[in-house]
């Protein structure tokens, strides 16, 4: 059996690739934004908050990493449609994104408060820092900024995660290369494409955060660590 590759016929195809990859980003920063905003809170709920507070946030953490992704962008997705409220597959797509990475970044962040000695607590208070001064210069950046790489690898992998929202039609990169092959019948070519294009997606959100990090967190600009 051969098979003869043929790539010429994809050039007219590269803004629908354009489309779709920038759309790929798009989901990706709004989700890692609120997808970090809603981990952090829950690992901070989780280290210091009543107990009944850490056995929700306990519970959500473990029902979201023991179920398939899939299932719950479908959850999220038609259960928005049985409730009777019309979201995009957009919206949708992001939602369930954020609940996502969410309960990642909250057992990622909780690892990192947890590193933080208490002697250091006890040092700030002596210093005079206030309550919110301290847990944020002495415990929740000094955290963040410890699991930073942790971060990255799992926001690289939410946005390579972000392909199966083309299952509820995100026109994101996957489903415009889903949409292609079904027109051209060339499904190697396409994907292989697709494959190329989410690596150099890949690089570009590692050295967003490489940058970001750099601006962030000082120390590390100065001791010359990468992420």
């Amino acid at each position: 059996m051969s098979y003869t590759f043929d790539f010429s016929f994809l050039w007219t195809y590269w803004p629908q690739f354009l489309a779709g990859a920038w759309l790929t980003l798009q989901l990706s920063a709004i989700s890692t934004v609120f997808g970090c905003i809603l981990g952090t809170l829950c690992a901070i709920g989780r280290a210091d908050g009543p107990r009944w507070l850490k056995w929700v946030i306990a519970s959500y953490v473990e029902i979201i990493r023991n179920t398939p992704f899939l299932i719950q962008i479908f959850l999220i997705y038609f259960g928005f449609a049985m409730a009777g409220l019309k979201v995009s597959a957009n919206f949708a797509a992001v939602a369930a994104l954020v609940i996502n990475i969410g309960a990642y970044t909250c057992e990622i962040v909780r690892a990192g408060l947890q590193s933080i000695h208490r002697s250091q607590v006890e040092a700030a208070t002596c210093l005079g820092l206030s309550q919110v001064q301290t847990y944020w210069h002495v415990i929740v950046r000094p955290a963040i900024e410890r699991v930073y790489p942790a971060l990255t690898s799992q926001y690289v992998l939410l946005m390579l995660a972000s392909s199966i929202t083309s299952q509820i039609s995100a026109e994101e990169l996957t489903a415009i290369a889903n949409r292609i092959q079904s027109e051209t019948f060339r499904a190697l070519e396409t994907y292989i494409v697709a494959g190329v294009i989410y690596i150099l997606l890949s690089f570009i959100v590692r050295a967003a955060f490489f940058l970001f990090g750099q601006l962030i967190f000082p120390r590390r600009r100065k001791l010359g660590t990468t992420i």
